[in-house]
């Protein structure tokens, strides 16, 4: 304890090998903060940077005057940094800060669901694991596409052939999948009518281009029961049509 007093004080004097040291010394405490958002797809390497400069933050402007510890003087400041990152760097959309942090929510509980289920949880167990309801979840899941931002030197493979090239050297070509985007925009124009877990299956089967096996992966169900929603579900929208 004399000694950390012996390094605040000289920091606040200007020392700057005692400002390095104390950064140095609670490195441990940034990193294990960065280590909470590793379910997200920043790389482990930069969140730590991250941290690391909300720590460096922190040490710059904790008074060991007010009588309050250091670490939890810190860990708002560090996470602070971390979600500001998030916030603002890594959104291709702007996407309110609830909606940021249900989607992180979100995530970490279905992979750690998955880690136990050994499938994809649906979006009731999720609901019941996060104490959200099920239309948050679901609203969650379809935000969460806003977060993808592909590089144009991103290979491109399809399900049946080996990456060939990169996005970039698919632009200026014809879209085959055009002739969905009246499908699309007819389906989004009737969703209204439909329960979360129709229009997530909608979603899934229609924008991302899933096959049904894909789709009942990704939402915890048997592929028959996938093939009955999609079924009823385009049925429906018929007769709204």
């Amino acid at each position: 304890m004399r000694f950390t007093g012996d390094l605040w004080r000289r920091a606040r004097e200007g020392d700057g090998h005692a400002r390095a040291r104390l950064i140095e010394m609670h490195m441990p405490l940034a990193r294990s903060l960065a280590v909470q958002y590793r379910h997200a797809r920043e790389p482990l390497d930069d969140l730590c940077q991250v941290a690391n400069l909300g720590l460096v933050k922190a040490v710059d402007r904790y008074d060991p005057a007010r009588g309050i510890a250091f670490t939890s003087f810190a860990v708002p400041t560090i996470l602070g940094e971390l979600k500001r990152h998030f916030r603002d760097r890594t959104w291709t959309i702007h996407v309110s800060r609830g909606t940021q942090e249900a989607i992180a929510r979100v995530e970490k509980v279905s992979e750690e669901m998955r880690a136990q289920l050994g499938r994809y949880p649906s979006v009731g167990e999720v609901a019941d694991a996060t104490g959200m309801s099920v239309e948050e979840v679901t609203e969650a899941r379809l935000a969460e596409g806003a977060s993808r931002l592909a590089s144009l030197d991103a290979p491109v493979a399809t399900r049946d052939e080996a990456a060939d090239g990169g996005l970039a050297d698919l632009l200026g070509r014809d879209d085959e999948g055009l002739h969905r985007v009246e499908d699309a925009v007819w389906i989004e124009q009737l969703a209204g009518s439909l329960t979360p877990r129709q229009r997530e299956v909608l979603r899934l089967r229609f924008v991302e281009d899933l096959v049904q096996r894909e789709i009942a992966e990704r939402v915890g169900l048997s592929q028959m029961h996938v093939s009955r929603i999609l079924r009823d579900t385009l049925a429906q929208l018929a007769d709204a049509a």
